[in-house]
């Protein structure tokens, strides 16, 4: 009984997922930011395909000087070239997105999966402690912290985002892991003797971890408009770091007098952060079940 239990579970999660490759794959609104993100992704690992020029070789006599031979974004305030900027900016900024969310999703993966699977006390001072979290706001909490911070780092800036990120993913993790422990094949394979590990890892998660990821993704855009933001109030990365909110910062004095210095790296955080919206909306959609169509 409970081997066809088993070997029923599998068939269906295969379909499931077979379900959701077949839902995305004919929707252009996953292929088109798809491609946006690995041409962005390829950018922050590869820079020198896209730019020769050094973003720290800056001409002062240049400044603020728009569009020219050599130089297609312009130059900066300091005269350094903005494409090259725009180009090496790419990798701090979606560094910060992915690593923050890698770090908050391992978090909440963690403290949902034993809220949710364990219940009794150990939900609820997990749930008491998440609770804690939430209650300080995203962006307050991370400018206090980082204000008492020296210096300044992709993976300092990071962590502290990451602190204030994981509450949420948690509570869906901890969602869709209580939803999944009372199923046939969960109950089946305890009937079996299997470790609670094998349980967890192979039955438990693989069934509940799908709409976390969507989320996710969408949570990555958000950091990196968070750390912009904090960036842009002189509170995220600093100098010598290169990233597409120190551009803006520095630029939005000098917005009237030469707009090209802060139109394209927002250009380009726009098209990051909307392609990653419409990649996690179109994810999450598939991954339910009246999102396929």
């Amino acid at each position: 009984m409970t081997d066809a239990v088993l070997a029923r579970t599998l068939d269906e999660d295969v379909i499931a997922r077979r379900g959701v490759w077949v839902t995305v794959r004919r929707r252009v609104l996953f292929w088109l930011p798809l491609a946006v993100l690995a041409v962005l992704l390829l950018m922050a690992i590869v820079p020198q395909l896209f730019s020769s020029a050094d973003p720290r070789a800056c001409d002062i006599s240049a400044s603020a000087r728009p569009s020219s031979p050599g130089h297609p974004f312009g130059q900066d305030l300091q005269g350094c070239d903005v494409y090259a900027n725009v180009v090496h900016g790419a990798r701090a900024s979606l560094s910060v997105g992915l690593v923050c969310t890698l770090i908050a999703l391992v978090i909440a993966v963690g403290v949902g999966t034993v809220a949710g699977y364990v219940g009794g006390w150990a939900d609820s001072i997990l749930a008491r402690l998440t609770d804690v979290f939430l209650g300080f706001p995203f962006l307050l909490g991370a400018i206090v912290v980082l204000n008492s911070l020296g210096k300044r780092s992709v993976l300092s800036v990071s962590l502290v985002l990451a602190v204030f990120s994981w509450p949420t993913l948690a509570r869906m993790v901890r969602t869709t892991v209580r939803a999944t422990r009372d199923a046939e094949y969960v109950q089946a394979a305890k009937a079996m003797g299997f470790p609670t590990t094998r349980i967890l890892s192979h039955y438990v998660l693989p069934n509940s971890i799908g709409p976390v990821l969507a989320v996710a993704t969408l949570t990555v855009g958000g950091v990196i408009v968070a750390e912009s933001t904090l960036t842009f109030l002189g509170l995220g990365l600093r100098a010598p770091s290169i990233s597409w909110g120190l551009q803006l910062a520095t630029a939005q004095s000098r917005f009237q007098q030469a707009p090209h210095t802060l139109i394209y790296p927002a250009i380009f955080l726009a098209a990051t952060v909307l392609s990653l919206i419409t990649l996690g909306d179109v994810l999450r959609d598939a991954v339910n079940p009246k999102g396929r169509s």
